[in-house]
């Protein structure tokens, strides 16, 4: 699996990023983020159980990443086209303000190490992303356990400091001097 220090590698895929006729896909790349912090979330498939509520929790948390000038990239092994079906017919997807990548042919979550073993999906994973590609943050959960957005955020607010953060720290609290 690749990990901190190491370059998020470099991908091209369709995405849904609209349910408005005409305007439903576009392909998405590397230098969508180029230059800005990114982060890059995957789950295992469309129409399932977990994932709507993980997906709808990024959007609902949309502008935090805004105002952190940071871009959000969903990901998993789902055409745009069923991506698309899936916005259409549940309530919590219609108005995602993110692109939802079609990492169809399994090649970005295979480069990146994040395929289940057994069922070869993507597993729950998510990357901070510096502007230099660089990965700075990675967490990993079991397909059945949905991850935290908001420590996704407070994890994000650490890195943007570049300064050392203690345990638990939160944005506006105070940082550790050396």
């Amino acid at each position: 699996m690749l990990t901190i220090g190491d370059k998020f590698p470099e991908f091209k895929l369709q995405a849904c990023v609209s349910i408005e006729k005409g305007k439903e896909f576009a392909e998405v790349a590397n230098k969508d983020a180029k230059g800005s912090w990114a982060v890059y979330f995957f789950w295992p498939l469309d129409f399932t159980f977990v994932c709507p509520t993980e997906i709808a929790e990024f959007n609902k948390e949309f502008k935090n990443f805004q105002a952190r000038e940071t871009k959000l990239f969903g990901v998993s092994a789902d055409s745009h086209f069923v991506h698309l079906a899936w916005r259409n017919n549940h309530d919590d997807l219609r108005d995602l303000k993110f692109p939802m990548l079609a990492d169809y042919k399994k090649e970005l979550a295979a480069q990146l190490g994040v395929l289940h073993k057994q069922d070869h999906m993507p597993l729950r994973a998510t990357f901070i992303v510096d502007p230099d590609g660089i990965i700075r943050w990675v967490s990993v959960n079991d397909l059945s356990v949905g991850r935290n957005v908001k420590e996704v955020v407070r994890t994000l607010d650490a890195l943007q400091t570049d300064e050392l953060c203690p345990c638990n720290w939160e944005k506006g609290q105070a940082t550790l001097t050396v």
